[in-house]
């Protein structure tokens, strides 16, 4: 159960994770759009986009600050501060089980659920301190390497049950998710929209969805 609630959660704010690197990504290309038609006269106005101020258009700055889907760095970090803080409580405790009980179950699932964790906080100190992300994008390498023989390791356990089954096909699907923010972050490759995009795909269809199946019933682990 208590691995559902992470689930949950995790789904949630990284479907808004995926919201806030496509506006991020929108707005960064409204912004290199501008130089390019700088100094335009007034008979080219018509090949201006509107989004860039063209005639009779809002300024860019003022329809970015009104897109839904423009969110601050800030707010963000607050809805990753709160998971990375749920997971890594959650972790603890199955860390405390399995070191009681002598449960590597226990203990196997703690340090997955770290990876979460970890993922969440340091992209939200990232957000606050405005930092550049390269380290983070080397760290989802290693754990996108991980989640593969996770996912392995899942399925080949799973016995016929539907919800670890999910989990299992989940890891590969993470795994792909990780990669791309590495190449984002480490390689700088322009991929920040694909990488929103299937963010938030991936939360709701991964974690969030699994989560609360599992939370009401319909599934167990």
């Amino acid at each position: 159960m208590l691995l559902a609630v992470v689930l949950l959660y995790v789904g949630a704010v990284l479907g808004v994770n995926g919201i806030w690197l496509v506006g991020q990504a929108r707005a960064a290309e409204d912004v290199e759009r501008v130089p390019a038609h700088a100094g335009t006269g007034a008979g080219e106005s018509a090949e201006v986009p509107a989004s860039v101020g063209g005639r009779g258009a809002e300024p860019a700055a003022a329809r970015r600050e009104r897109s839904p889907v423009l969110i601050q760095n800030r707010e963000v970090a607050v809805l990753n501060i709160f998971t990375g803080f749920v997971g890594v409580v959650i972790a603890l405790i199955f860390l405390v089980q399995g070191a009681v009980g002598n449960n590597l179950a226990s203990v196997r699932s703690g340090g997955f659920i770290l990876l979460f964790a970890f993922t969440y906080l340091w992209v939200a100190f990232n957000q606050y301190l405005d930092a550049g992300g390269r380290a983070f994008g080397w760290y989802c390498l290693f754990v996108a390497i991980t989640a593969i023989p996770a996912g392995i390791y899942t399925l080949q356990n799973a016995n016929g049950n539907i919800a670890l089954i999910w989990l299992g096909i989940n890891w590969f699907l993470w795994a792909i998710l990780w990669g791309l923010f590495w190449a984002l972050l480490a390689l700088e490759l322009p991929i920040a929209r694909l990488t929103g995009w299937l963010a938030i795909v991936e939360g709701i269809a991964t974690a969030w969805a699994l989560g609360f199946a599992v939370l009401i019933g319909v599934f167990s682990f």
